[in-house]
């Protein structure tokens, strides 16, 4: 199996709603932003992981921040994960490949998700290190930067690098920011559970929810920008998720059903979608 075929399986394990947009664009795209979602995927599950102490998540995100930073074009694989040793070899293996999902990406973008990848470990590390202790506004925005409203601009750098489309960096941000704080509130229960509670000192549901409602309306402002194409496609379907999400939480579901994210995805793309099957 080659190491796009095997990144797109990986990917429908790991996340079939992401999976779907990203299988639809065209190819170069295709890899730079597969290589971009699993090295972060890779990250987020250091930082999530349900037994590793804060300490070592800590050392973990530090040791592949500087494994990046160190990349070059005489890179392999093998050097993005040194150091990555976790008690009982207990990393998930999208981590664990974390080096391979780093090679797929096309060589004339590959440093710029590269450094995406360092600077977001670099941040998780920082949360981690303080246990993710969010006490204001501020923070929360801090916070949702470092996980997401980055990865906003990563996005519209791919997208300018494969075929000059521009956008608004500030919406960019939005739109990451919106999408993480919709997933704060769905798996609140979780976090907290794990020691993490990202709502600030005071806030509720009702006020995070508002939150996430300012800036899916940047969200939508930031695709509202875009050609049809691939490159909308992949950005509608997450922020329709989004929105369905936040909608079915206020009616007071915990999630989306399965047969509701299928209609919302095709109604996005106006096809009939075997992909969740």
């Amino acid at each position: 199996m080659s190491l796009r075929s095997d990144a797109l399986q990986t990917l429908k394990d790991t996340s079939r709603t992401f999976y779907i947009p990203i299988r639809r664009l065209p190819d170069g795209l295709l890899e730079a932003v597969s290589s971009a979602y699993l090295c972060m995927r890779a990250i987020d599950e250091v930082e999530d992981h349900p037994s590793l102490d804060n300490v070592t998540k800590t050392s973990l995100l530090r040791r592949i921040s500087l494994n990046f930073q160190a990349a070059n074009g005489e890179r392999s694989s093998v050097s993005f994960g040194d150091g990555l040793q976790a008690p009982d070899n207990d990393l998930a293996e999208v981590s664990q490949r974390i080096g391979e999902w780093a090679s797929l990406a096309p060589s004339a973008i590959a440093p710029r998700i590269w450094d995406a990848t360092a600077a977001m470990a670099d941040r998780m590390a920082y949360w981690a290190e303080c246990s993710w202790r969010i006490e204001t506004e501020a923070e929360l925005n801090q916070y949702t930067f470092s996980v997401a409203g980055s990865v906003g601009l990563l996005l519209s750098d791919l997208w300018a690098w494969y075929d000059g489309t521009q956008t608004d960096r500030t919406l960019a941000v939005g739109f990451g920011r919106g999408l993480q704080a919709v997933n704060i509130l769905r798996n609140q229960r979780e976090d907290i559970s794990r020691g993490a509670n990202f709502l600030p000192v005071g806030w509720d549901r009702s006020q995070m929810h508002a939150y996430a409602s300012r800036n899916l309306s940047l969200a939508d402002a930031y695709t509202n920008q875009l050609a049809p194409g691939p490159i909308l496609d992949f950005c509608r379907i997450p922020l329709t998720l989004a929105h369905g999400t936040l909608q079915a939480m206020a009616l007071g579901d915990l999630k989306l059903s399965r047969a509701r994210v299928m209609q919302l995805i095709e109604e996005v793309m106006g096809e009939r979608v075997l992909e969740l099957d």
